[in-house]
């Protein structure tokens, strides 16, 4: 099809001509750019192009994991096993101690416990944020180290 710069009235014409529509495609442009084709067509493809986009923005999750200051050996292992899938999958890891009642004294123990935590997933992620206490849970977060910023 050919392209150019026609009047409105013009295009209109053209397009009747075809049995198609005219798109506005960029109204902020000058002048106006317009598209002859199919409405239903061009509907179709611009939500496919939204779909498409937004499957790949999904994949910016955060997933969060939970300890209390006295984790076991066996409930960190299990839980940095799946820490470490969840950074092989590309998903960033926010992980947190919860601190109840009394056991607020046991920071020390928690930091602790999030700085082991982030030195086991080195070799897959890297520390965006080191502990920090916000009321009664400490945070770290991890991001997968093939991510480019």
């Amino acid at each position: 099809m050919e392209q150019g710069v026609y009047s409105l009235a013009k295009a209109l014409q053209i397009a009747e001509g075809l049995g198609l529509d005219l798109v506005l495609i960029a109204e902020t442009a000058t002048p106006p750019v317009c598209r002859i084709t199919d409405y239903s067509k061009f509907q179709y493809e611009k939500k496919k192009k939204e779909k498409e986009i937004k499957a790949h923005a999904a994949k910016n999750l955060v997933k969060e994991i939970r300890f209390g200051p006295n984790t076991d050996d066996h409930d960190f292992q299990f839980k940095l096993k799946h820490a470490k899938n969840f950074l092989e999958e590309g998903s960033k890891v926010r992980a947190y101690v919860h601190f109840r009642g009394r056991a607020i004294v046991f920071k020390e123990r928690g930091e602790l416990l999030l700085l082991t935590f982030a030195q086991q997933l080195e070799e897959v992620g890297k520390v965006e944020s080191l502990p920090k206490l916000e009321g009664k849970r400490m945070f770290i977060s991890l991001a997968p180290k093939g991510t480019k910023k």
